[in-house]
């Protein structure tokens, strides 16, 4: 009970923090108030919380049928971001902290790389 009332309020917190700055849009943000609200469901795991906040929050607004709908190029680009965030970024966040920050950093990088490997094959 204190571990879910303590996350109750880095919740809030975070809502509070993010409302006023005015980018509530941020993976960062997404990534936090997402793996904080998994967290507190009893059958969730670490592992599991992770995983689903960097799929959710990588592909924020797609439902799973338009991904399909993406041109192939920008669909592999996510899933590459996807899976770089997954191995290099899942052990970044602890249970009582999603590090959002760091997490967001790591995911950029991901980004990054996806991109330079995917430039390196095009003609």
């Amino acid at each position: 009970m204190e571990m879910k009332g303590t996350l109750m309020f880095v919740l809030v917190m975070c809502m509070v923090v993010s409302g006023s700055r005015g980018d509530i849009n941020s993976f960062r943000d997404c990534y936090a108030k997402c793996f904080i609200f998994c967290m507190i469901e009893p059958d969730k795991s670490l592992c599991t919380c992770t995983t689903q906040c960097l799929k959710e929050c990588i592909f924020p607004s797609l439902p799973p049928s338009s991904t399909m709908a993406l041109d192939p190029h920008t669909q592999n680009l996510g899933y590459c971001k996807l899976g770089c965030a997954t191995s290099l970024c899942s052990n970044i966040s602890k249970a009582h902290n999603p590090d959002g920050k760091n997490v967001e950093s790591c995911v950029g990088s991901c980004s990054n790389k996806c991109t330079m490997s995917y430039s390196s094959l095009s003609p």
